[in-house]
C-alpha cells in the first residue's frame, strides 16, 4: 500500500521515467521474481512508499496497453496486455502456432479453460492470495473427458442431435470434438502424438509454464504443476467469463460449497483412470 502523497516531494525527472519503465519492464518478464533480483526489489518497494511513482509506473504501463493486476512482493509487477496492446498474447495466435488445424485449435482452448477449472475449483482458492493450484497433464485430460460425459449426458436429455460438429461455438460442441479423438496415441519412435488430447493437454500447460503461470513440480502423471501468484490472477479476470462458468455448472467440480474439487463419477459413470493424478479433497 502507497503512502500518502507529500506536497514537498521533487518534482519527476527523466531518471524517474526510465526507473518507472524499467519496473514496467520486468512485470513482461513473468518468470523473474523481485526475490532473485534485487534492482527489481528496489524498484518495487519505491513504487509502493512513493505515489508519485506509483502513478508514473502506472501511467507508462497504461501507454504501452498494459492493465496493472497487482503490485506486491508475491507476484512482482504483475501485468496483462489489454486486447489492443502490442504484448497481447492472443489464444488465437497461440493456437494458430500450436496447430494448424482449425480442430485443435479448439481444443486447445478448451484445455486453457480446464486448466484454469482444475487449478482454482473453488470461489475462496481464488481469494486466498496464499492458496496454490496444483495440476497434472493426465488430470487435467481426465477432467475434460468427464466434462464432456457430462455435456454429452445433457445433449441426450435434451434430445439434441450428438453427431460431431466441430464448428459449431460453446462447450456443447466440445465434446463432440474432444470425446472422438484419442486420449494418447504414439508416433513410430513412441513419442506422444501431439494431436492426442493429452498431448493438446501438455502443450497447453507448457505454454503457461514458459509464460510463468505454472512452475513445473514433477514428472508423474504426465507432468505435475503448480500456480503461480501471477496465474492466480489471470484466472480472476477469467472467472467471470461465460465459457468458464458453464464449464463450472457441468458438477464435474462443484464449486458452491467447497466440499470437493472435483466430483466423483456419477452412478454407472465411468471411473477415472488410474494415474490421472487428480486432487481430491474431502
Amino acid at each position: 500500500m502507497t503512502t500518502p502523497a507529500r506536497d514537498d516531494a521533487p518534482p519527476l525527472t527523466p531518471a524517474d521515467a526510465a526507473d518507472a519503465s524499467r519496473l514496467v519492464s520486468f512485470g513482461l518478464h513473468p518468470r523473474l521474481l523481485p526475490a532473485r533480483d534485487a534492482e527489481y526489489a528496489a524498484l518495487l518497494r519505491r513504487y509502493r512508499e512513493d505515489p508519485a511513482f506509483a502513478r508514473l509506473t502506472d501511467a507508462v504501463a497504461t501507454g504501452l496497453g498494459l492493465i496493472v493486476l497487482e503490485v506486491s512482493p508475491r507476484a512482482g509487477m504483475a501485468v496483462a496486455a489489454a486486447e489492443d496492446s502490442v504484448f497481447a498474447v492472443r489464444m488465437g495466435d497461440y493456437a494458430r502456432r500450436a496447430a494448424a488445424d482449425p480442430a485443435d485449435r479448439f481444443l486447445h482452448g478448451l484445455a486453457h479453460l480446464a486448466v484454469a477449472a482444475l487449478a482454482f475449483p473453488r470461489p475462496q482458492d481464488l481469494a486466498d492470495d496464499d492458496y496454490l493450484g496444483r495440476i497434472t497433464v493426465n488430470g487435467v485430460e481426465a477432467f475434460v473427458r468427464q466434462a464432456c460425459r457430462r455435456l454429452a449426458e445433457r445433449a441426450a436429455e435434451r434430445g439434441e442431435n450428438t453427431d460431431p460438429a466441430s464448428e459449431t461455438p460453446g462447450l456443447e460442441a466440445a465434446w463432440r470434438v474432444y470425446a472422438r479423438r484419442t486420449a494418447t496415441g504414439a508416433t513410430k519412435d513412441a513419442r506422444r502424438l501431439a494431436s492426442s488430447t493429452t498431448g493438446i493437454v501438455g502443450k497447453a500447460i507448457a505454454f503457461l509454464a514458459d509464460s510463468g503461470f505454472l512452475q513445473r513440480t514433477g514428472d508423474e502423471a504426465g507432468g505435475s504443476y503448480r500456480t503461480t501468484p501471477r496465474y492466480q490472477l489471470q484466472v480472476r479476470e477469467l472467472a467471470a467469463s461465460s465459457a468458464m462458468s458453464e464449464l463450472m455448472q457441468l458438477g464435474v467440480v462443484p464449486v458452491s460449497d467447497g466440499t470437493a474439487s472435483l466430483a466423483p463419477p456419477s452412478a454407472g459413470e465411468d471411473p477415472l483412470p488410474d494415474g490421472a493424478g487428480l486432487p481430491f479433497h474431502d
